[in-house]
């Protein structure tokens, strides 16, 4: 393929035309040459969260002062139907590159490179686009050398906020999480360079705000370029541990003493109240522990850990903010498509570590959320990050795009991460490759969101598949199967009328049980076949 420069930019429309019209298998979408991007090409920005459940942004239904976010929402898209694979690292693969996790090895452990598959950034890159990417990665390569121009951030799947590296001078020792019962440094990359540990010399740091520094810093360094621009803006918070700023904290102050139950039922009525979701969407019976059978103790430590929790996604939303404003100051705002997603449902995991001391949010204690209030996160579903029920896999979208994606509108379209890569491909006009640097390529796997951007409603043709851990999980033509667990049976549900999964229809659809699972065991075998 032609190296990247925007020379070739009509020269690839022209032969992603060609490709379509002869009926090659490069894009798995249809097309024709007026429906091929015009010059100038779209600047593409997607912005991930991490760990962030499907109701903590104000925009789908929470207290969280979201404001920057909630724009977006307001003048663009809300998905209420999206998904991604339920775990970090899987989900991260997906989105990065289109397809399922199973295909690049990223199912089970992120301790190899990507394989069969391609990056957005070296796709986006060779269509003439600028690439940029600023934080998590939680994978084996570094960006920079998989199509990336530009990158910075955590390699790895989860650090200390305040400081991922060693104790600095005046400062106490920041707590770091363990592996294999070792304290670990977490891989840090500054373009090609990989340091571990990564301890940041500038007191202020604070991996939302630095991550948000350096893509501003691109924004202003390539503003004058010839080219379009993809930036992937992949922030690491609300993951755990829970650090926030004071100044943020404090503005969550006794907001939570009342505990889970009214801010759960508070979120979910205004999901409803704003035409968010329907009636059909029950509220899932609670698994929380009652606020009122725990001590004062407790009732005061869990208050605290949602103050932070909720202090980091506002404090991302300031960044978002600032990003926002970059782009009106560089004229890049008209021009722009602008993705969020969540990488999986809100955490029930805990991490405990022996010899961390202070104040919950602060840089010498790891705290984590907790099953409790990831269950209010994830209103109105079910379950958590892990689990392939729709709490674990059902991920806010909002697409923000001026001219071209009306504005406070919303779609159930059935959606997942592996739609990504070709809603990209189309709207850039980029080549998707059968082959790139000697490696067969997985085919595109999704379908382009570009005709649901402009206002179509669709069903989607294929099946879906989740595989994580003990999760498994199979949809088609609205119906799922779902377990966790190998050797427990399949659950059933009817999406179409009961979305939050309450109703398991199994015993008396078995026949559609039988039809899912074995589409669902295909897919095993041509991802085993492909692997080979």
């Amino acid at each position: 393929m032609p190296k990247s420069n925007a020379n070739f930019q009509y020269s690839f429309r022209e032969l992603a035309f060609t490709a379509c019209f002869f009926g090659g298998s490069v894009l798995s979408l249809s097309c024709t040459k007026n429906d091929l991007p015009q010059k100038p090409l779209p600047n593409i920005i997607l912005i991930s969260a991490d760990d962030l459940g499907w109701s903590d942004l104000g925009c789908y239904g929470s207290e969280i002062n979201t404001p920057n976010i909630d724009s977006l929402a307001e003048n663009g898209m809300r998905f209420t139907n999206f998904h991604n694979t339920s775990k970090s690292f899987p989900s991260r693969a997906t989105l990065l590159t289109g397809a399922y996790a199973q295909y690049s090895g990223y199912d089970k452990t992120f301790t190899e490179p990507l394989k069969n598959v391609v990056t957005l950034g070296e796709v986006l890159r060779e269509a003439g686009y600028r690439t940029l990417w600023s934080g998590k990665h939680h994978g084996k390569d570094n960006p920079i050398f998989r199509g990336f121009d530009r990158y910075y951030g955590l390699k790895d799947g989860a650090c200390n906020h305040f400081n991922p590296g060693n104790q600095r001078s005046g400062e106490g020792v920041p707590a770091r999480k363990e592996r294999n019962g070792e304290k670990t440094n977490r891989a840090w990359c500054i373009d090609s360079t990989m340091y571990e540990p990564y301890t940041p010399e500038e007191k202020d740091f604070y991996t939302t705000d630095y991550f948000t520094n350096y893509a501003i810093q691109w924004l202003d360094e390539y503003k004058d370029e010839n080219k379009p621009i993809f930036l992937y803006l992949a922030y690491t918070a609300p993951h755990d541990p829970l650090m926030a700023w004071p100044k943020d904290i404090a503005k969550y102050k006794n907001l939570y003493n009342s505990g889970y139950e009214p801010i759960r039922e508070s979120r979910y009525e205004k999901q409803l109240s704003e035409g968010l979701i329907s009636e059909k969407y029950k509220l899932t019976k609670a698994t929380y522990t009652p606020w009122a059978k725990l001590s004062q103790q407790e009732k005061e430590s869990e208050a605290k850990k949602m103050e932070v929790y909720a202090a980091m996604i506002d404090r991302m939303d300031q960044n978002i903010g600032r990003l926002l404003k970059k782009l009106r100051e560089t004229g890049l705002d008209q021009n722009t498509l602008i993705l969020f997603v969540s990488d999986n449902g809100a955490s029930a995991e805990m991490v405990r570590i022996d010899d961390d001391y202070g104040e919950i949010g602060s840089m010498t204690k790891w705290t984590s959320l907790g099953a409790n209030w990831a269950n209010v996160s994830n209103t109105p579903f079910k379950l958590f990050k892990n689990y392939s029920y729709e709490g674990g896999i059902n991920t806010p979208l909002i697409a923000y795009w001026p001219k071209n994606i009306k504005k406070n509108s919303f779609s159930n379209f059935q959606g997942h991460f592996i739609d990504i890569m070709p809603t990209f491909v189309e709207i850039s006009g980029a080549i998707y490759p059968e082959e790139y640097k000697g490696e067969k390529i997985v085919p595109i796997q999704g379908e382009s969101l570009y005709t649901i951007f402009k206002g179509e409603k669709k069903d989607r043709k294929g099946q879906l598949y989740w595989e994580w851990n003990k999760g498994q999980a199979g949809w088609k033509d609205g119906w799922k199967i779902v377990k966790n667990g190998i050797e427990n049976p399949w659950n059933l549900y009817d999406l179409n009328e009961d979305p939050t999964e309450t109703t398991n229809l199994s015993n008396e659809n078995s026949d559609r049980v039988k039809e899912i699972e074995s589409l669902f065991f295909e897919w095993k075998k041509d991802v085993e076949n492909y692997n080979k």
